[in-house]
Formats: C-alpha cells, sequence, structure tokens
C-alpha cells in the first residue's frame, strides 16, 4: 500500500509552559491510538512542542485503511430453505437486511450443520477521509482541566486556536478543525518572523521553522540547546557551574521558542541571605538558573534565556537585573526582619491558626506531636528532649516574613532561624527534616531528632484525621496521608528504626480527645500496611509475596521488610511451588474442620502409619532448628530450612488419609497438620504463594 509522510499543527496562543510536553505527549499518544483502532499502518512518531504550537508528524502513512473481509452468518440451511428448496422468510430477511438476493449468499459447514454465510470485502476508507475525526478526538481527549473559549467561537481550548496545517504529503487535507479550515501555512517567531510560511510538506517542517521562522520546534533539540548554552556561559566565568534543574530547563523550553542565554550579575551583599531564598527568587518567579563555584557556593550571577536574539542584549541583561534586584531585596530584608525574633517567641502567634476544624489549631499540633517525638525518640535511641523541643518549634517559621513570602521555604528557614537563635544543632535539623521525604525518592532525615519528628507530624496528622472519619478516599486526600503514610514507612524501613506502628499511633491516639473513634489506631495501621503493596511491587515483588506476609499482620516494618524478603528467597527454592501447594492444601482441610479452634497437640501413640510418623518427626526435628531463627528475626534460614519438610509432606499425603474413620486418629492427624501449618505461619501464609 502507498505511504506518505503526514504533518498536524495547532497553532494557538502561548500556552501553559508547566503543561506543554504534557500535551504533546498525551496529543501524539491519542493520535496513533486512533491510527490504531482504524488499522491504519504507519511509521515513526515525530512530535513537536513549543510556545505556540503542537504538532506531530507520522512517517510513511498508509494512504487508507486496508480492505477486510467480511463474513455474516446467517440461518441454519435448514430454516433457509423449504421442502421444495425455495428461500424462505428466514433467508430473505437475511439477505434484505444486508441489501443483497439469496443468490449472493454462500453456504458453511461448521461442527453444528450448515449455515447460510455472506461473505464480502470491505475496502478500507482513505485515510485522509478519517484523519480530521482522528485529530478532534485527540485533541479533545487532551488533558485540559479547565477549557477556554475566545471570542464568537464556542470551540473550547487549553488556549485560543489561530490556525490548522494538515498535509498528507504535499497535499492538505480538506478538513475544517476547532472551526478553522485547515491548510499548509504556519507562522513564525512573533516577533523576528511575525508572517505566514509555507509548508510544502511534512519533511520540510523544523527546517522552514528553523531557517526562516526563528523558531525550534523539537522540544527535545530547544532543550538541549538550552542545556547547552547555559553550561556554556557558566563556565566562560572561570569556576562557574549552572544549577540546570530538569523541571525548570523543562519550563523554560516550553516558554521559549528561540532560545539565547544570557548572563545576569546581582550585588554579592545579597549573599548574606540564604542561598534557597536567592534560588527560589530567581527559579519560582524569574526562571533564572543560578550558578555556584566549585565547591558549590553561590555565585553572585544569573543565566537567564530570551526568546529572542536581540540586537542590543546588554539591555535585556539590564532589564533583567532591574527585575530581579527588587526581588532580592525583599528577600533580604524578610531575612534580617525574621532574625530579630525568636522562634520560641512565635510559638504563641500558632494558636489562632486552625489545623483541621475538629483537631485545632497549629499549636494544638505542635504539643501533640512534641510529646508523641519524645516517645519516639526514646524508642530508637535519641535525645527525647531535643526532639520535644524541634517539634515544638517546628511550624514556627510559618509565621516569619520570609516563608509567608516564599512558602517553598518551609522548614529551610526554620532551620537558618534555629542557629541564629543558638538551638542546638540536631534541633535546628529537625526544623527542616520534618518534611523529608518530600516527594518520591527524596532524601530522609539524617539525625534520629529530625527522625522522630518527621514521623511524629506524620502519624499525628494520620490518627487524627482518621480518628475524625476523614481518611483519604480514591479522588481526594487533601492532607496528603498516603504520602505521609509512605514517609513513615521509607523513614523506619531506610534509617533501620526499631518501631512498631500499633505502638506509635497507640502513641499518638492517646494524645487525641474527643475523636469520634475509640480506635483510630487500627486503621491507621491498616491502611499504612496495606501502603507497603505500592512500595514492594516498584522493586519488582510479586504482590503474592506482599500478600502472604500482610496476611499475618506484622506491624513492624523492619520485622515486615525481613518476612518479605525471606519469602521472596524461599519462592525460588525448588521445594517452594510444592509446599505453597500443601499448605493450601492443609489450609483448606483445617478451615473445614474448624480453623483456629483445633489442637496442634500431637499425640504420639495415635500415630499409625509410616509415612505420618515420618512427618511427626520432621515436624518435631524442624521446629527445633527454627524457633530460635525466628526469635532472632533470620527468616530466610527459618524457611529455607522449613524446605525439607516437602519430601515427609508429600508422602503424608499420597499415603495417610486425614479424615481416618476413627476420632481420634483424625484429630490426631489435623493436629499434625497444624502444627505443620503453624511453623510456616511465623513467617507468612504460604499457601497464598502460586503453586505448581
Amino acid at each position: 500500500m502507498a505511504t506518505q509522510d503526514f504533518l498536524v499543527e495547532i497553532g494557538t496562543e502561548e500556552l501553559p509552559p508547566k503543561a506543554l510536553k504534557t500535551l504533546s505527549d498525551a496529543f501524539t499518544a491519542g493520535l496513533c491510538k486512533g491510527l490504531d483502532a482504524a488499522g491504519i499502518n504507519y511509521g515513526a512518531c515525530e512530535p513537536f512542542a513549543a510556545p505556540r504550537r503542537l504538532a506531530l508528524r507520522i512517517r510513511n502513512l498508509a494512504n487508507a485503511q486496508p480492505d477486510k473481509a467480511v463474513e455474516k452468518r446467517g440461518p441454519a440451511v435448514k430454516a433457509a430453505f423449504d421442502d421444495a428448496g425455495n428461500p424462505t422468510r428466514a433467508l430473505t430477511g437475511f439477505a434484505t437486511s444486508l441489501g443483497v438476493t439469496p443468490d449472493q449468499l454462500d453456504t458453511m459447514e461448521t461442527d453444528k450443520g450448515a449455515w447460510v454465510v455472506y461473505r464480502t470485502v470491505e475496502q478500507g476508507r482513505a485515510t485522509t477521509d478519517l484523519i480530521p475525526e482522528l485529530v478532534e478526538q485527540s485533541l479533545d481527549a487532551l488533558p485540559i482541566p479547565k477549557r477556554m473559549r475566545w471570542g464568537a467561537h464556542r470551540t473550547e481550548f487549553v488556549r485560543p486556536v489561530h490556525w490548522i496545517v494538515l498535509l498528507f504529503g504535499n497535499k492538505i487535507i480538506d478538513a475544517s478543525i476547532m472551526g478553522l479550515v485547515a491548510g499548509n501555512e504556519t507562522r513564525g517567531h512573533r516577533f523576528h518572523c511575525p508572517k505566514e510560511l509555507i509548508i510544502p510538506t511534512p519533511d520540510a517542517y523544523e527546517v522552514v521553522l528553523r531557517e526562516e521562522g526563528h523558531v525550534l520546534a523539537d522540544f527535545e533539540e530547544r532543550r538541549e540547546t538550552i542545556r547547552s548554552g547555559v553550561t556554556a556561559i557558566a563556565k566562560s566565568q572561570g569556576q562557574g557551574h549552572a544549577v540546570i534543574d530538569d523541571a525548570l530547563l523543562d519550563e523554560v523550553t516550553a516558554l521559549n521558542e528561540w532560545p539565547v542565554p544570557l548572563l545576569g550579575r546581582f550585588e554579592p551583599r545579597f549573599l548574606d541571605v540564604p542561598a534557597e531564598a536567592l534560588i527560589s527568587s530567581m527559579k519560582e518567579h524569574q526562571k533564572y538558573f543560578h550558578v555556584v563555584d566549585d565547591d558549590g557556593t553561590m555565585l553572585p550571577l544569573f543565566i537567564t534565556v530570551a526568546n529572542l536574539e536581540s540586537k542590543d542584549p546588554a539591555q535585556v541583561v539590564s532589564g533583567n537585573e532591574k527585575v530581579i534586584r527588587p526581588r532580592l531585596a525583599d528577600a533580604a530584608f524578610f531575612y534580617d526582619t525574621d532574625r530579630k525574633h525568636t522562634l520560641e517567641s512565635r510559638i504563641d502567634a500558632l494558636k489562632p491558626i486552625v489545623f483541621q476544624e475538629k483537631l485545632g489549631s497549629l499549636y494544638d499540633k505542635s504539643v501533640r506531636v512534641a510529646a508523641l517525638a519524645k516517645k519516639i525518640a526514646e524508642a530508637i535511641g535519641g535525645k527525647p528532649q531535643h526532639a520535644e523541643r524541634a517539634a515544638m518549634l517546628a511550624k514556627t517559621d510559618l509565621v516569619s516574613e520570609m516563608v509567608l513570602e516564599f512558602t517553598d521555604l518551609q522548614g529551610i528557614m526554620g532551620e537558618y532561624y534555629a542557629r541564629n537563635d543558638n538551638e542546638p544543632d540536631d534541633v535546628a535539623q529537625a526544623l527542616n527534616e520534618q518534611y523529608m521525604p518530600r516527594f518520591a525518592g527524596d532524601d530522609l532525615p539524617r539525625h534520629l531528632t529530625g527522625c522522630a519528628v518527621a514521623l511524629a507530624d506524620r502519624l499525628d496528622s494520620l490518627v487524627g484525621l482518621f480518628g475524625i472519619n476523614q481518611p483519604p478516599s480514591g479522588t481526594r486526600d487533601p492532607f496528603g496521608l498516603r504520602r505521609s503514610a509512605l514517609g513513615v514507612l521509607r523513614i523506619i524501613l531506610e534509617r533501620e528504626l526499631p518501631l512498631d506502628l500499633q505502638t506509635c499511633c497507640d502513641w499518638a491516639s492517646a494524645n487525641f480527645s474527643g475523636l469520634e473513634l475509640d480506635d483510630p489506631a487500627t486503621p491507621v495501621v491498616d491502611y499504612m500496611l496495606e501502603r507497603f503493596r505500592a512500595h514492594y511491587e516498584e522493586q519488582g515483588i510479586s504482590a503474592e509475596i506482599y500478600l502472604a506476609v500482610h496476611a499475618r499482620r506484622p506491624t513492624r516494618p523492619l520485622d515486615f521488610e525481613q518476612r518479605i524478603r525471606a519469602v521472596e528467597a524461599f519462592r525460588r527454592l525448588p521445594a517452594a511451588e510444592a509446599l505453597a501447594a500443601a499448605n493450601k492444601r492443609v489450609s483448606n482441610i483445617l478451615v473445614k474442620q474448624g480453623g483456629d479452634s483445633l489442637s496442634d497437640k500431637v499425640d504420639r501413640s495415635l500415630l499409625k502409619d509410616d509415612a505420618e510418623i515420618a512427618l511427626a518427626e520432621a515436624v518435631e526435628a524442624q521446629s527445633g532448628k527454627v524457633t530460635p531463627l525466628f526469635q532472632s528475626g533470620d527468616y530466610a534460614s527459618a524457611l529455607a530450612s522449613l524446605a525439607d519438610l516437602r519430601e515427609p509432606v508429600d508422602r503424608f499425603f499420597d499415603e495417610v488419609m486425614v479424615m481416618a474413620d476413627d476420632a481420634a486418629i483424625r484429630a490426631n492427624r489435623l493436629a499434625l497438620l497444624n502444627r505443620l501449618r503453624n511453623l510456616f505461619l511465623q513467617v507468612a501464609d504460604i499457601s497464598l504463594l502460586p503453586a505448581g
């Protein structure tokens, strides 16, 4: 089938920079999905995304859908013809519904008899007929939270649309998209080339835009142009290194069609302000890249990326320096003002600030967290008084001038101000570490005081909100409880803290009064244990292994982790599948015969068959071996030892009738199986593992 390259471009007002890459990816995926569903063959998909355009070039797009053989079954031959061989109403009705005559139908033989069948070849539709609808569908499915209208149009999109390009080879596809007639005319840079440009073929798209329009349409090309340009300018300053944050780089890439990096400077006196405040001013508000020396110390330099090639770049730099100077001056003023008051003096300012209507103010939360952090610090061998002190000061920087202006600096400024107040080093660091991890993969608190405060803060929120019946739902989690639960698990696991979730949640619960649930701790523990599932799935551990351990509900995260690793190792043993199957069989038998009410005390005098005697002896021997291993938490060695039970277990089920007629013997055999199962249950319920 003949093929052509295809190009679609949606020309708009400036698109939201933080959403540009997402919109481009979704547009590409949506159109390719539509082509796949239509059965149209195509080659490479090449997306383009710039501030005023979303585009996609598809190589070697087939001219049409492939022809499709169609077969429709009608009535049985016996019902299609009467005794004289004439068509019945069933046959004529079937033929009429298809627009054919009975003599145009075939018959087919099947295992269930002969049937009338209609066979034809459905010709594939032309790609140019299908493309407009597929483009519209892809645009409609874009992840746009709030669409807008413009002018007198009823069309809705993320930004007003001004032109559409639809090219199949060198031919314009005759169509209307989003109320605009498609053509082959694009537009260049808003200032360098404010005119229409002809795209003769899809292959020429980015070349025309680059050479005539001063537009780098390829997002990745533009991104690397900015990265290399920013890096080169920083290096030109001797020991300078540009700090290029990927999220900021993506945003700057989405803001510029023709990026030109430029170096700016600010007064060295501003370096007395914490670097984080300066970076926040430059990065969040102005989209500048900051520069550091070989030691990571900030230099009085910044790099901005202009969206044009100025004849007088010094004027552009000067304008940016004038813009950033007041921002840095504000940061310096806030820093100087805040240091005139201690964090302790700000504690009372937390009293009017509501944390949650039913859970009190930030002051109330601080008091609860301080009490809990003290207990946790004691349990992990930290400094209880320091943890209590840090927790009481933890939220005080929220009422500082700096954090009120730069909210992303909460905790960071708390550490600076605590050091200014001569608080102990671990107390100061805990004010920043309380928020760690801030996101998946983020750093964890390094010190025990920080760990205690970070855990206490999250557990207080979890227990309190569950206690007033406000757990997270599938769509709502305004207090970030999922993130809090995962943070608790990560801190305990990765810092190897000897904590029990149930105990910690009980401590947290004791600090509240007037909660709606009598026991909020237990559902919180259950919720956190459920978070383990995603945690382990990310590590490639199967859901069955997680479920096998979760069935035992170990509430110490370190213990949960050890069990997971032990079951994972056991799963790879040759005997694992057979023992999993045996445990499943044992479990089913025991449940039917009384479950937990059954004894596991074996009367050796009632053992009759050689196979049950051998199993009883093997179970007894293994019990002696693995009990100390279980007590020391060496679950892997214990399960490896229990794998030796495969042969006597298999023999038992091959040779012994568990449900013997003699009630005493039957009960004794059930007790033996119960004793066998209980050995494994000290680690996990391996009956939940896949059985061979």
